[in-house]
């Protein structure tokens, strides 16, 4: 008997952002139908899929939306990030102009999504290592410098897809527990007498989890 597609723990919003022509919705179909289409055209709008995973024994949907890249569509980019709790931002290895991109669009990212956003830089077309452009070290580097994960991925023959959003849809559910966890504690105010003080050294800003909100609300 299958899962109903109603019953889930989590729901996060995940959006994928990059050029046109990165591959953005075959990473998108090959995820949540696992299909790939090498006639698909270019994204119009937006458009959106959702799967479920399991984590910890928690159900996880994700619900990820998909854009077009080109320059006329960008007036949707307010709605488009509202909610948005992890983002996956592609380019193609093969084309290193999408590459260079990647700085424009984290900046897009940055102005209009929540700050504490959890972003993946996917480069993607890995298959095409014969016509690779970008040098996997460089695009790390980068990654690491703007504090981003980083995994390279093909949707034509399925390398790292699943792992990928598998693992940004992990690390948002550990800040999102850790939240609920430090919120509950925080609204505790009435300990039972059979509880015990424990000295707790301060927390640091580098310690203190980050604060993310669920899009449970779209």
């Amino acid at each position: 008997m299958g899962n109903r597609d109603d019953e889930y723990d989590f729901l996060f919003k995940v959006v994928l952002i990059g050029d046109s022509g990165v591959g953005k919705s075959n990473l998108l179909s090959r995820f949540t139908r696992n299909e790939f289409n090498l006639e698909s055209k270019s994204t119009i709008g937006v458009e959106f899929a959702t799967r479920s995973i399991q984590v910890d024994g928690k159900t996880i949907k994700a619900q990820i939306w998909d854009t077009a890249g080109q320059e006329r569509y960008r007036a949707i980019t307010s709605a488009y990030y509202r909610g948005a709790v992890g983002a996956l931002l592609v380019y193609d290895i093969a084309k290193h102009l999408t590459y260079e991109n990647v700085e424009r669009w984290l900046k897009e990212l940055r102005d209009h999504a929540d700050n504490n956003i959890v972003i993946m830089l996917v480069g993607n077309k890995s298959d095409l290592r014969h016509l690779r452009a970008v040098p996997t070290d460089e695009a790390r580097a980068f990654a690491e410098k703007n504090t981003l994960s980083f995994i390279e991925t093909s949707a034509l023959d399925s390398t790292n897809v699943e792992e990928a959003f598998k693992n940004i849809l992990t690390e948002i559910y550990r800040i999102v527990s850790q939240k609920q966890i430090t919120d509950r504690s925080a609204h505790d105010e009435s300990p039972g007498n059979n509880v015990v003080d424990i000295s707790v050294p301060p927390t640091t800003d580098s310690q203190r989890p980050n604060k993310l909100q669920c899009c449970q609300n779209l």
